[in-house]
């Protein structure tokens, strides 16, 4: 019999996760000498090369590839254990691990952990921010319980329940405040600012400016929402924005904010979790606290062209 623990498989977990023996330990809360050793007596144990060790990176061998489905398998189930035990209480409590895409974390996270915390006190809720491929993998693989993100996602493996929807924006300098707002077709002439690759906003903003086919004239990229106005701004270019990023990310910024005629582009928020998962009743109650929150974060109504801002700190809504 291959006696193997349960914490070898997790170091080793955390080893392919992170391709290196001092990440990897640091993730674990261990030494680097300590995770190496139980490395090398779980090689032993199951009786083949695990890894491929040089002073940079750690490569999985083959065989170690092979064994990794196996044991994310086994950690998944394990964890799915406690979830077991959490879904048989009345109430909501224990660790939740929850991700979310960067375009909605910094707006809808403190409202939800807001409500959460003075609804169900007694859960743990540990938050991961980064973009939907990752969180739609860590979900997946048992790593987090569930996801914040644009809707589809399209995987067959996990549940989707939609939150709300919501428009983009178009965020241009101030002093345009008086201007027509542009047509798609128009925007394809302007100095466009998106976020870099890998976001999905971007995608779902070059798609309302048909802009996949073709380059942009002109397309400059910045990792956050909040570089993106301040650039606007400067008088760099223009941007769009979700609705709920408005009152945040141009409260600072001399710029105005206007909607583009019907129909506006938009994009669903939703929540995805796995369909084997035993916590699927809980996620759905917590979907709905979600839900309420995100509601007390819609831009206002725009109604009209306004003065353009004159200094930093003022902007208008057209």
């Amino acid at each position: 019999m291959i006696n193997v623990t349960l914490r070898q498989l997790r170091y080793f977990d955390a080893l392919a996760r992170h391709g290196h023996f001092g990440r990897a330990a640091e993730a674990c809360s261990v030494s680097q000498p300590a995770l190496s050793m139980q490395i090398r007596e779980m090689e032993q144990a199951v009786g083949g090369v695990l890894i491929e060790r040089n002073a940079r990176q750690v490569t999985l061998t083959a065989f170690g590839e092979d064994l990794l489905r196996r044991v994310r398998d086994i950690l998944r189930s394990v964890d799915e254990l406690g979830d077991f035990a959490r879904a048989s209480r009345d109430k909501l409590a224990g660790r939740l691990r929850v991700g979310m895409i960067p375009t909605v974390a910094p707006y809808l996270l403190p409202k939800v952990i807001e409500n959460l915390a003075r609804l169900h006190p007694e859960l743990d809720i540990h938050v991961r921010e980064t973009l939907t491929p990752k969180l739609i993998k860590e979900v997946a693989e048992g790593r987090l319980d569930t996801a914040i993100v644009a809707l589809p996602v399209s995987e067959p493996s996990l549940t989707e329940v939609a939150l709300f929807s919501e428009n983009f924006l178009l965020v241009r300098p101030g002093e345009d405040a008086k201007t027509p707002v542009p047509s798609a077709e128009m925007l394809r002439e302007m100095r466009l600012l998106l976020l870099e690759e890998g976001h999905c906003f971007r995608d779902q903003a070059l798609s309302f400016c048909n802009m996949q086919s073709s380059p942009p004239r002109e397309v400059l990229d910045a990792s956050s929402l909040s570089t993106l106005v301040q650039m606007v701004g400067a008088g760099i270019g223009v941007t769009l924005i979700p609705e709920m990023a408005v009152t945040v990310e141009t409260r600072s910024a001399p710029v105005t904010v206007s909607r583009f005629k019907h129909p506006q582009p938009s994009r669903t928020i939703g929540m995805v979790w796995r369909k084997t998962s035993p916590l699927a009743a809980q996620l759905q109650q917590i979907s709905e606290v979600v839900s309420l929150a995100a509601r007390a974060l819609r831009a206002p109504k725009q109604d009209g062209a306004k003065e353009p801002a004159k200094r930093a700190g003022r902007r208008k809504v057209a």
